[in-house]
């Protein structure tokens, strides 16, 4: 039989961060108040990608045709446990003896809670905002901001307080200015574009060459006060407006 493998078991770690606000670079911040691990990691985690399309219908359109707009912020999600009970030891948060054992019980789940809290929900800054955390946990490492926390709270002492709870987490993704910028397409059709007409171009053709459809061509005809779509000439300077 294979033995164990040695290590020590990498826990699920979150971490406040500081923007700049001038270059709005990220940055982690090193107090203890500004960390948080977890005491068991999640069974599983969820990593959504997601994009959002126009549907918008177009002047003299029958159909929608669903077009892309952008791309919206990753989102993350996961469920941790809390306990409170001392029967789930803490080896990587908790100091141990000799023979590996804690030499002291884990806080309470008000306490913990109260920890987790500091992190990624109460308001920081002059933004009075969630502060960014980064999550990391093996491979995965995300940064972003709390989108939801749901409680459940499980086995209570006599006088109602809880012992264990389990703590449904979903973060959406930060992108700092400059990954931003560097993400801005000059292309994009959601930006105001000056074109001029070349011989043999037709209001389809540059809707389709702009928008990537070319069944935008009416509200084009419009925007550039154009009696009918085919008075254009070489030379002439159309206004190609952003869509969203």
């Amino acid at each position: 039989m294979a033995g164990l493998q040695q290590g020590t078991l990498k826990k699920l770690l979150i971490t406040a961060c500081s923007i700049d606000p001038d270059s709005g670079k990220i940055s982690l911040k090193s107090g203890e108040k500004d960390k948080f691990q977890v005491m068991m990691n999640p069974q599983s985690y969820t990593h959504q990608k997601k994009i959002s399309y126009n549907k918008e219908k177009t002047q003299g359109s029958t159909g929608s045709n669903s077009r892309f707009h952008k791309t919206l912020p990753d989102e993350i999600g996961f469920k941790i446990e809390i306990d409170g009970t001392g029967v789930v030891r803490d080896y990587a948060t908790e100091d141990t003896d000799e023979n590996h054992y804690p030499t002291k019980q884990a806080a309470d789940v008000k306490t913990q809670l109260k920890e987790l809290n500091n992190v990624v929900y109460d308001y920081k800054g002059i933004d009075h905002e969630p502060q960014v955390v980064r999550l990391l946990w093996g491979s995965m490492i995300f940064y972003g901001r709390l989108a939801s926390m749901g409680l459940t709270y499980k086995m209570f002492k006599p006088n109602g307080e809880p012992l264990r709870a389990s703590v449904d987490l979903k973060f959406t993704g930060f992108v700092s200015k400059e990954e931003s910028s560097l993400a801005a397409r000059t292309s994009s059709p959601d930006l105001t574009h000056v074109v001029e007409v070349k011989a043999g171009d037709t209001l389809p053709l540059l809707c389709n060459r702009v928008y990537k459809d070319s069944a935008y061509y009416l509200a084009v005809a419009e925007a550039n006060g154009l009696n009918h779509f085919r008075d254009i000439k070489p030379g002439q300077k159309l206004i190609f407006p952003p869509l969203s």
